[in-house]
């Protein structure tokens, strides 16, 4: 006999459901670590698909994790802060969100999040986002019959409607969020070829910096961008202010540690050109703006990057122009167009 559900209720059933294994497509990327206490099936990353978009997580029922994670936007947020449920602003940019399949080294710009299950809850309890308690979610979620439906399927030997299942169901969704499609992908496949001036930008994305030969001297962004996820699993502070005009403490909020003073996740530098503004503060609107705090913008502290102070000390980068527009250039490669229409991302 078929489920019947109330109008207000967003998701069916399917006449089939699946509790089956949920195969990750990561073409180009290595096979991630996930976590083996909650597999990805079908079933699971449908139900936190559903919870991804839902606002009834929100004390007024206004707003949903997309709302800060918007997929138009490589599931980040355009605004330099997200603005939560009261009209308040956020601390931090937020994060933009794909590839969390990858993340090794906790959640949050300042790595307060252990694991994806842990920084999936947290927007849902902080007073300037979501504002809202697990216990009166967890009742919200309890009274939908479709939501009864979806726990049963995705957790079969534990169906109960609470705030663990709500976060291994939201951590499955996330982690099945994979970007590898763009022009870059696709030349690394011998797909296309990179322009002339996409090209210089290679080379000056993954040349050393060498300030003895200006003309072999990179950008060295990939000493902090490298890897397939052009990422490093570090904390650095990347010398955006002097040690007295800090007003964010970073990863030392977290560690209690000095030497974290200013030091932030590097985040991936896929997708860098749809998710402005940059920096945990969103101070930089543009990737012009960024290059030039790179090229010879750095503010040195007792905890800056040895290696961008030693750039600093030497004059910065001597990037030309047109070695910043060449650079941009290469990192509009990085762009997946595909990320921001996938169907499988997309509300329910």
């Amino acid at each position: 006999m078929a489920l019947l559900f109330s109008a207000c209720q967003k998701k069916s059933a399917p006449a089939t459901p699946s509790k089956t294994a949920y195969v990750l497509q990561h073409d180009g990327l290595p096979k991630p670590n996930l976590p083996t206490d909650n597999p990805l099936t079908e079933s699971g990353i449908e139900l936190g698909r559903m919870l991804f978009y839902e606002k009834e997580l929100s004390q007024d029922n206004s707003i949903s994790c997309a709302s800060c994670h918007d997929q138009k936007n490589a599931f980040s947020d355009t605004n330099q802060f997200s603005i939560g449920v009261k009209g308040l602003p956020g601390k931090r940019q937020a994060m933009a969100i794909f590839n969390m399949a990858w993340n090794n080294n906790e959640f949050f710009w300042d790595g307060r999040a252990e694991l994806l299950r842990h920084q999936s809850l947290m927007p849902i309890e902080d007073p300037l986002e979501m504002n809202e308690t697990l216990e009166q979610v967890v009742v919200t979620l309890q009274k939908r019959t479709d939501y009864q439906w979806w726990f049963k399927k995705a957790f079969p030997n534990t169906p109960e409607i609470n705030s663990l299942n709500i976060s291994l169901a939201l951590e499955q969704f996330m982690h099945s969020i994979v970007s590898n499609q763009s022009k870059y992908d696709k030349y690394l496949k011998n797909e296309i070829q990179l322009s002339a001036s996409e090209e210089r930008g290679r080379f000056l994305y993954f040349a050393s910096y060498n300030p003895s030969d200006p003309l072999r001297s990179g950008a060295n962004c990939a000493m902090c961008h490298g890897g397939p996820n052009f990422e490093n699993d570090s904390y650095m502070n990347n010398g955006l202010d002097k040690e007295t005009e800090m007003n964010d403490p970073g990863r030392k909020a977290v560690t209690n540690f000095s030497l974290d003073l200013g030091r932030f996740k590097v985040p991936s530098l896929r997708n860098i050109a749809l998710t402005p503004p940059y920096m945990h503060d969103g101070r930089f609107n543009t990737l012009e703006e960024v290059v030039a705090h790179y090229n010879n913008g750095i503010q040195i502290s007792s905890t800056t990057s040895p290696t961008l102070t030693s750039i600093q000390q030497n004059g910065g980068l001597h990037l030309s122009l047109q070695d910043q527009k060449d650079l941009i250039a290469f990192l509009n490669t990085l762009s997946d167009f595909e990320l921001l229409s996938n169907p499988d991302y997309a509300s329910p």
